[in-house]
């Protein structure tokens, strides 16, 4: 029993640290090769599209090599998962283009307390007050550190609502349906990564246009950004996995509240990577976010240990009560008959 949890301590560490290592990765691999000082490669959605082109591929070759088994999930759930995701990815994009970026990074952080009310209401689920605590010190340091500029208009305002709604839905919906059909992060990852990469190869090229005035046929690729836009979709496959996984291992809350952690190092990576400004300002928003995700794991630590305590105390009484009608003998309690309202025997 002592190896088991040992087993998934572990493995629930090495699902965040893939986590955390590839989208932190993958955000430095996207900076050079989206940025005017790198490859300009200007065309954020129809890059997605081609991550989870990638990420279909390498489901497919594990369906059929035998790594991974094809469990069957209706169509009309994926289809419909595919959208909310689709919507999540376009409506970021959007957002991220009418918004300031410190409005941006508001409508990010808000996506925690929309999770959690999301979840309350879906799946009515209720939080402890020290967790409550704890997801509000996160956001602040976040904010404290990543928020500078707010300038809002109505367009931007609705695809930050959008971008918000969707993200949230379709994170609860990764572990529900996990759950609900019985089937594995990759597994489910492998069924959805088609669709949207059909969807968004489809429609990326569109979208972009409209966002950069860019044609992406117009674009003269070159062996550096070809090397990145592989680098960039290598990543995605683990980006995409590990995030299947650490929802399905976890929460659609907890997944937010830790993924900070890839803000605090992605503002560290930029200072040392890429001479981006750290100030005294960020540096104090990243201890106290780190606080916060300490605080934020001992609260879940005694939310669990609250509920394993009244798990046993439940079982124990239905066991005294099996035990006290067993002694009574059944044969000594009459048995009613419903429809004459009369003991029988």
């Amino acid at each position: 029993m002592e190896n088991e949890k040992k087993a998934s301590a572990i493995s629930d560490v090495g699902a965040w640290a893939m986590n955390v290592v590839s989208s932190v990765g993958i955000i430095m691999a996207n900076k050079q090769l989206m940025s005017n000082h790198g490859y300009a490669f200007s065309f954020a959605t129809t890059l997605t599209g081609f991550h989870f082109a990638v990420t279909a591929i390498v489901g497919l070759v594990s369906n059929a090599t035998g790594y991974s088994a094809a469990k069957h999930v209706p169509l009309w759930e994926l289809l419909w998962f595919s959208v909310v995701a689709n919507m999540s990815i376009t409506g970021m994009n959007f957002s991220l283009m009418l918004n300031s970026v410190g409005f941006y990074q508001i409508s990010k952080l808000s996506m925690i307390p929309v999770v959690c009310v999301m979840e309350w209401i879906l799946h009515s689920k209720h939080y402890s007050r020290e967790v409550k605590m704890s997801v509000m010190v996160v956001v602040i340091g976040v904010g404290v550190c990543t928020v500078t500029d707010v300038k809002v208009n109505l367009k931007g305002f609705v695809c930050a609502c959008l971008a918000v709604l969707s993200t949230s839905l379709q994170q609860i919906s990764i572990g529900s349906l996990q759950k609900k059909y019985s089937v594995g992060s990759f597994e489910l990852l492998s069924k959805t990564a088609p669709i949207q990469a059909l969807s968004l190869l489809i429609l990326g090229p569109f979208i972009d246009y409209y966002l950069s005035d860019k044609l992406i046929t117009e674009y003269n690729i070159s062996t550096g950004a070809t090397l990145f836009i592989v680098l960039s979709c290598s990543l995605a496959v683990f980006c995409n996995v590990s995030q299947y996984l650490c929802i399905g291992r976890f929460s659609a809350v907890s997944f937010q509240v830790l993924g900070h952690m890839k803000t605090v190092c992605v503002l560290t990576l930029g200072w040392l990577l890429f001479d981006s400004e750290l100030t005294f300002k960020n540096i104090m928003g990243m201890i106290i976010a780190v606080v916060g995700m300490v605080i934020y794991s001992w609260a879940v630590e005694v939310e669990k240990q609250s509920s394993a305590k009244n798990l046993p105390h439940s079982k124990n009484s239905l066991t005294e009560e099996e035990i006290r009608l067993l002694k009574e003998g059944v044969e000594n309690i009459p048995l009613k008959d419903v429809e004459l309202g009369e003991a029988k025997g």
